[in-house]
């Protein structure tokens, strides 16, 4: 169960968490102005009510060797969807699909070594049988990440 923060409060904490997970809980309470023990008990709290559900470790990129990163919309025959996402849990360069509203019915976002890596995978979504169309926009800079 996912529950949203309850105030202002755990939203900063959260927040703070998102850019460093490994700070230490004196450290969050000195940033967010409390006691230690109030941000070991909102901790606790956010943890048993699944709002965090597991901290994580995000490895840098190389600056010489840089990913490409695109976002597609995938657009499905109905009765083929299931297969669909099948096929596409299958690409270890798939790192983020939702089924979603509007004119696609799914999108997905890739990371890539190159454009010439990327471009074959779009064929291969594009070869997934049940796809009816795909379309694409490759990121150019990220601006803010918080995941």
């Amino acid at each position: 169960m996912v529950v949203n923060p309850s105030d202002d409060l755990d939203r900063r904490l959260l927040a703070l968490l998102q850019a460093n997970a490994r700070t230490s809980t004196a450290d969050l309470a000195r940033a967010l102005g409390v006691a230690r023990t109030t941000v070991v008990a909102r901790l606790q709290r956010l943890e048993r009510d699944g709002t965090i559900v597991g901290y994580t470790t995000r490895l840098a990129r190389d600056a010489r060797h840089p990913d490409v990163q695109a976002h597609v919309g995938i657009v499905v025959e109905p009765k083929r969807a299931r297969d669909v996402v099948r096929a596409l849990q299958r690409m270890p360069e798939l790192i983020w699909l939702a089924s979603v509203s509007g004119e696609v019915d799914y999108r997905a976002v890739l990371r890539a070594e190159s454009t010439l890596r990327l471009d074959a995978l779009l064929d291969e979504i594009g070869d997934v049988d049940g796809v009816v169309r795909t379309t694409t926009s490759i990121v150019l800079a990220v601006r803010v990440d918080r995941v």
